[in-house]
């Protein structure tokens, strides 16, 4: 069973601007769109090759979650299907089917904020990673700026909601 780093992240050599701060961005804009707040940006050696927020409704497209629409952005950018070297960063733990590109696009390592019991699949559910049939593993780090994370996705429900 793969272990996972929970509250901090790994040593880096790697500057950069916060790139969690600009998927919580990402994330606010998705929300105030409509979408559920969820936002991702992909970076390779401190440069940021995409940012994205979810668009399922917008796009009429129930794939258009924010790791997908970022991978895919990232892919364009650097004209390749394997995003080998890169780093997601991400408010949500991913579900199934972004924890699925996520391996095929070969990221290095996964960041993430909130947890996500119900729908998660990294930690939760079928922890796409600790299957034997997932080909590439990325390094995984959850929860930095967890209670950031769940209060956006808290209030955009209950708002919702009201």
């Amino acid at each position: 069973m793969r272990d996972f780093a929970r509250g901090s992240l790994p040593p880096s050599g790697a500057s950069h601007p916060d790139p969690l701060g600009l998927a919580f961005d990402a994330a606010r804009a998705a929300a105030a769109r409509g979408e559920v707040p969820v936002g991702a940006v992909v970076v390779r050696d401190g440069v940021v090759l995409a940012v994205a927020g979810n668009r399922p409704r917008a796009d009429r497209d129930p794939t258009a979650h924010a790791e997908i629409l970022a991978i895919r952005a990232a892919c364009a950018v650097l004209g390749d299907e394997r995003l080998t070297g890169c780093d997601l960063y991400v408010t949500l733990e991913p579900c199934a089917m972004c924890a699925g590109a996520i391996s095929l696009a070969r990221i290095r390592r996964l960041y993430f904020a909130a947890s996500d019991p119900k729908g998660g699949a990294v930690e939760h559910g079928p922890r796409v990673f600790n299957q034997p049939t997932c080909h590439h593993a990325p390094e995984v780090y959850g929860g930095l700026r967890e209670s950031e994370a769940a209060a956006l996705l808290r209030d955009f429900f209950r708002d919702r909601r009201s």
